[in-house]
């Protein structure tokens, strides 16, 4: 049984948030943005630049651009809420680095995120907000007072490293690939070979968009094999992303993942373990689930998403309750 967030802070932060947002748009893009909690909409999540539900951070003024933002900070602590505005930011950068290879790929543009709120963020039924955009999805569903999901949870990162102009060097995801560089680099030839799922990265992050994220089974090495440092590093690593949310909801979902033991999760590599080259790994355990891959535009395009098993979209809570969902 999926225990719901105790985080009382949590949600009355995001519901001032999402009204404040709300009030503050016109007639025409409040509608744009608030949907029913149970449209299917809420559902679908993608992480590639393309139109979107939901307004624009082009089509507000500079009042409800703040409003937007501010309801994007709810959801996130101070640091990854700077990732959150750096991602957003690297649209530009990429735009120009794109144009002096003479690319012609997507439209480029900061302005492209969409904010979306499913609900009544003061009414008694459950509701939610979404931020996304190219390289953003931010998925949180609230009920009673009380936080009940925080995934899909995704950054990504394009470039991962820049390589010229003014912010050259800058890697907006550094540490998720550098811990996990650091923990694959420490295993002992067994320990890799147990690890080691795909000889070569896979071009993405296996589990895609998909609404549920359930894998097959838990692959490469259990924890339980590692030593104690190594394990230090990977339970590192895991608050690496569940520290993404909120410093509340993190400490919350952070205990949770470690009740039943940190050597319950298992730790899986491909490719080779070099930061040039391309690679993926994945921590599985339980409902736990993260996925990173750093594999397109020559192992320079990071690729990384949190997600429960279970309960993004807040699915098993609201199963629980006998609440119906018509897409399922």
């Amino acid at each position: 049984m999926t225990t719901r967030l105790p985080d009382s802070s949590a949600s009355a932060h995001m519901s001032a948030a999402a009204l404040a947002f709300l009030s503050g748009l016109s007639d025409e893009l409040r509608a744009k943005a608030a949907y029913p909690y149970l449209d299917g909409e809420r559902l679908f999540w993608y992480y590639p630049p393309l139109n979107r539900h939901g307004v624009p951070l082009r089509d507000m003024s500079s009042a409800q651009r703040g409003l937007a933002f501010e309801l994007m900070a709810s959801g996130l602590n101070e640091r990854s809420n700077r990732t959150a505005r750096r991602i957003i930011d690297l649209e530009s950068v990429l735009g120009e680095l794109e144009r002096e290879r003479g690319l012609r790929t997507f439209l480029r543009d900061p302005e492209l995120y969409y904010f979306t709120v499913f609900g009544e963020p003061d009414g008694e039924e459950p509701w939610g907000w979404r931020a996304e955009g190219h390289h953003i999805s931010l998925n949180y569903s609230i009920w009673g007072g009380e936080v009940i999901s925080a995934t899909p949870f995704f950054f990504g990162s394009n470039p991962a490293r820049v390589p010229s102009g003014r912010q050259k060097g800058l890697r907006v995801l550094s540490r998720r690939e550098d811990l996990a560089l650091e923990l694959a680099a420490s295993l002992d030839r067994g320990q890799l070979s147990e690890a080691v799922i795909y000889a070569d990265a896979p071009y993405d992050i296996v589990t895609y968009n998909s609404t549920r994220a359930s894998l097959p089974y838990e692959e490469g090495l259990p924890a339980s094999r590692m030593s104690g440092t190594q394990r230090e590093m990977l339970t590192a690593l895991v608050e690496e992303y569940v520290g993404q949310a909120r410093d509340d909801v993190s400490r919350d979902r952070m205990a949770r993942v470690t009740s039943g033991g940190i050597d319950r999760l298992h730790f899986a590599w491909g490719g080779p373990v070099d930061v040039g080259l391309p690679h993926y790994y994945r921590i599985h355990g339980g409902d736990f689930l993260v996925e990173f891959d750093n594999y397109q535009n020559g192992a320079n395009h990071v690729h990384s998403v949190w997600r429960d098993v279970h309960n993004d979209f807040a699915m098993d809570v609201l199963s629980e309750h006998l609440l119906i969902y018509h897409v399922l």
